[in-house]
């Protein structure tokens, strides 16, 4: 059975995968960066048994996912796609998923985190991304297989997916509660993993107090910079090297956005930041 780390891209998933990878399978809670790879990336070639054509990968979700259920093991996947139907194949479904945690994180910032990420030229090509309904994201083209293919949609499309769906248990996380709160937040989700699991809901304070510690911002941050972080994208302009952990808790849309891009992502996700009680 599979528990979900599922967000738009940019949003704080991988936070969440490494604090996850700290408590649950680190030694008291310390971190261990050769140990993130646990909590894979779906979907991806590994889950499958033959290439996927492009424009085929729902065809694969299902058989995967039983294979994955068939294991009778709980396994954590990190994941951007939308919680879809499509052609008629469900993404997921309740039997081969046992819980989902949805990390959001204010667009305002989401964009300043796509435009770094994708080497975007300008704050309009990266609001163009987000606000595309049908955004696909694929990888390994050049090996004729595309198997790592996130029907991501549009940052809206994408959260509500997976929030307005009533078939599975879920936790929500917002990136901002991640910054502001941490103890409190991870509390919650550990709270909620292992309510899933039937673990004893007993939280070992000194494994989250370590685990918080060893996957802040600037934790990984260093880990990247020693060259330790291997998740990197290269820019197809100069294939250099796209920095991972970059601005974190510092991406203030406050300073990032000038006045015209704050009155148009405001007007235009008016109620989405009502809704998660952000800031307007």
């Amino acid at each position: 059975m599979i528990i979900w780390i599922a967000s738009y891209p940019k949003s704080g998933n991988t936070w969440v995968r490494s604090f996850i990878t700290a408590y649950y399978f680190c030694e008291n809670g310390i971190f261990d960066i050769n140990k993130l790879n646990l909590i894979e990336d779906y979907p991806n070639k590994q889950f499958f048994k033959e290439k996927v054509k492009q424009g085929e990968i729902h065809k694969h979700w299902e058989t995967s996912q039983k294979d994955i259920r068939d294991q009778k093991k709980v396994k954590f996947l990190k994941t951007h796609n939308s919680l879809i139907t499509a052609f008629g194949n469900d993404f997921t479904k309740p039997e081969y998923t046992l819980g989902v945690i949805y990390v959001i994180r204010d667009p305002r910032n989401v964009i300043t985190s796509v435009k770094n990420h994708n080497d975007f030229g300008s704050y309009d090509q990266a609001l163009k991304f987000m606000q595309d309904e049908n955004k696909v994201l694929e990888d390994y083209p050049h090996l004729k297989n595309y198997a790592k293919t996130n029907i991501v949609n549009s940052w809206r499309i994408n959260y509500r997916s997976w929030l307005s769906n009533k078939s599975f248990r879920r936790v929500t996380i917002r990136y901002e509660d991640m910054v502001k709160n941490p103890t409190q937040t991870f509390e919650k989700l550990v709270v909620f993993v292992n309510t899933l699991m039937r673990f004893d809901n007993k939280i070992d304070q000194k494994k989250l107090n370590n685990a918080v510690d060893t996957t802040n911002f600037k934790s990984l941050q260093n880990i990247e910079n020693a060259g330790k972080f291997g998740e990197n994208v290269y820019s197809l302009k100069d294939n250099r090297k796209i920095k991972f952990f970059y601005q974190g808790p510092e991406n203030d849309w406050k300073k990032n956005l000038d006045e015209n891009m704050i009155k148009k992502m405001n007007e235009y996700y008016r109620d989405d930041l009502k809704f998660f009680q952000y800031e307007n």
